[in-house]
C-alpha cells in the first residue's frame, strides 16, 4: 500500500513540474498575432526566439523588445456514465519575454533572449472525482540565451546559442479515493522543488531568396532536467503502518524537454506579409518516467507519448505609418496517446486563433498588443496507468485565452 501511494503521487507531478502539459506559446505580440510563426520574418528583436539568424539582417544597431500576457484557462470534465461534474478555477499566468540585440558591425550582432515558457496555474476543487490525481498546480519556467549571429553574405545568416533553463513546480493532490484521517480530512501530498536547471542549445539558419522571399529554420535542442532536492509533504494520514507518516521525504527524477525543429517561409510585398510556419516537436524521447524516493523505492511511469506538428499561418498589414494589423491561426496536434489522458495534461489537438496590432509612437518606438484564443477539441479519453490497477477518464472540454501587451524600441 505504501509502494502504491508513492508511486501514484510522482510520476503525475513529475510530468507536470517539467513536460508543461498545458503549454501555451507566448514568445512575442508581434509573431502570436500572426499564428506564432517568425522563423522567416524579420520584423523586431522577436526574431531572437525564432530564429537567432536573423538579428544580423535588423536594420537598426539597437533593438529591444519585451512584453508579458495574462492567461485565462478553463478546463471542464464529465463522467458521461454517472452525471459528474468538475471543472479547473480560471487562473492567470503572467508569462513574460524580453529579448535585446546589438549590430557589432555588418556581419555580426550580439543577442539575449529571456522568456517564459511555462507560468499559468490549474486548480481543481479539493473533493472532485480526480483529486487522487491533482487538486492543484503553480509551475514557472524561465529560459535565458545568449546569442550570436553571423551574416556570411547578404542574403544567408546563421545564429545560436546556450540555453540556460531554471524552473519551480508546486504541487498538490489526494492520496487516494477514500484515504482520510481521524477528523476526517483527505490524505494528501504537496511536492514542492525550485532551482531546478539545467543547459541546452539552438541554432538557426536565414536565407533572403529574394528581396520579398525568406526562408528559415531553427532548431532547439532537447534539454534534460533532473530534480535532485525536492520535497514532499504528507498530510492527514491516518496512524497505521500501512500508509507513509506524515512529514516529509525527498525524491529524484529525471525528464526530458523534447528537442524543436522549425522551418518556414515569409513574403512581402508592399504593405502586406503572409508568414507560415511548421514546427515537429520529437516528443517520442518521453517514453517513460523513472522515480526513485528517499526509501529506496523506484517506479516507472509509462507515457509513450508521439511526436507532433504544429502548422502556423500569419498576415501583416501596414495599414498607416502609424498602424500595423496582424491575425493568425495555428493548429497543434497533441502528443498524448489514447489511454494516456490524466488531468493536469488533458490537450488534445489545439486550434489557436490570433489577432494583434502595433502602434508607432515614434521612429523609434512603438506598442505592441496581442490576443490569442485557443480552443481544444473536445475528447472522451481516460488514463489507464493508475498504480492501483484502475482507469480514470471522462469527456474533456478545454480552453484559453491571452491578452497581451508590449513595446518595441529600436535605434
Amino acid at each position: 500500500m505504501k509502494k502504491i501511494l508513492f508511486t501514484s503521487l510522482f510520476l503525475f507531478s513529475c510530468a507536470i513540474t517539467f513536460a508543461g502539459g498545458y503549454r501555451v506559446g507566448l514568445q512575442g505580440q508581434r509573431a502570436l498575432a500572426m499564428g506564432h510563426t517568425g522563423v522567416a520574418y524579420v520584423n523586431s528583436a522577436e526574431i531572437a526566439f525564432f530564429n537567432p539568424a536573423g538579428l544580423v539582417f535588423l536594420e537598426n544597431k539597437i533593438n529591444v523588445s519585451a512584453g508579458g500576457f495574462g492567461v485565462f484557462s478553463d478546463v471542464a470534465w464529465q463522467n458521461t456514465s454517472t452525471g459528474q461534474f468538475s471543472n479547473t478555477d480560471s487562473s492567470a499566468g503572467t508569462p513574460f519575454y524580453l529579448y535585446g540585440s546589438y549590430a557589432l558591425n555588418e556581419r555580426f550582432s550580439l543577442g539575449l533572449a529571456v522568456y517564459t515558457p511555462y507560468g499559468s496555474g490549474v486548480e481543481w476543487p479539493t473533493d472532485w472525482a480526480g483529486s487522487h490525481l491533482v487538486n492543484d498546480i503553480d509551475l514557472a519556467a524561465i529560459y535565458i540565451q545568449p546569442l550570436v549571429s553571423f551574416k556570411i553574405n547578404d542574403r544567408f545568416s546563421v545564429g545560436g546559442g546556450p540555453i540556460f533553463v531554471t524552473g519551480s513546480v508546486n504541487f498538490n493532490r489526494n492520496a487516494n479515493r477514500t484515504l482520510t484521517d481521524l477528523e476526517g480530512n483527505r490524505s494528501n501530498i504537496t511536492v514542492d522543488d525550485s532551482g531546478v536547471t539545467n543547459w541546452g542549445w539552438s541554432v538557426g539558419t536565414l536565407f533572403n531568396v529574394t528581396d520579398d522571399l525568406s526562408i528559415g529554420a531553427s532548431y532547439r535542442s532537447e534539454i534534460i532536467l533532473e530534480s535532485t532536492e525536492g520535497v514532499a509533504t504528507f498530510a492527514n494520514f491516518p496512524d497505521s503502518p500501512l500508509v507513509p507518516d506524515n512529514g516529509e521525504t525527498s525524491f529524484e527524477a529525471s525528464l526530458p524537454l523534447p528537442a524543436e525543429l522549425t522551418v518556414g517561409l515569409s513574403y512581402q510585398r508592399q504593405k502586406w506579409a503572409f508568414n507560415f510556419d511548421f514546427t515537429r516537436t520529437f516528443w517520442d524521447v518521453y517514453e517513460d518516467l523513472d522515480i526513485v524516493f528517499g526509501n529506496g523505492q523506484e517506479s516507472i511511469n509509462p507515457r509513450n507519448y508521439d511526436n507532433s506538428s504544429i502548422y502556423k499561418f500569419g498576415f501583416a498589414y501596414q495599414a498607416s505609418e502609424k498602424f500595423s494589423l496582424r491575425a493568425g491561426y495555428y493548429y497543434d496536434q497533441t502528443p498524448i496517446r489514447s489511454g494516456y489522458f490524466a488531468p493536469e495534461t488533458p490537450r488534445n489537438d489545439g486550434h489557436g486563433f490570433t489577432a494583434g496590432l502595433s502602434y508607432a509612437i515614434s521612429n523609434n518606438f512603438a506598442i505592441d498588443a496581442s490576443f490569442l484564443y485557443l480552443r481544444f477539441e473536445e475528447i472522451d479519453e481516460s488514463y489507464d496507468y493508475v498504480s492501483d490497477g484502475s482507469s480514470f477518464g471522462g469527456t474533456y472540454k478545454s480552453s484559453a485565452f491571452a491578452p497581451g501587451i508590449g513595446v518595441t524600441y529600436k535605434m
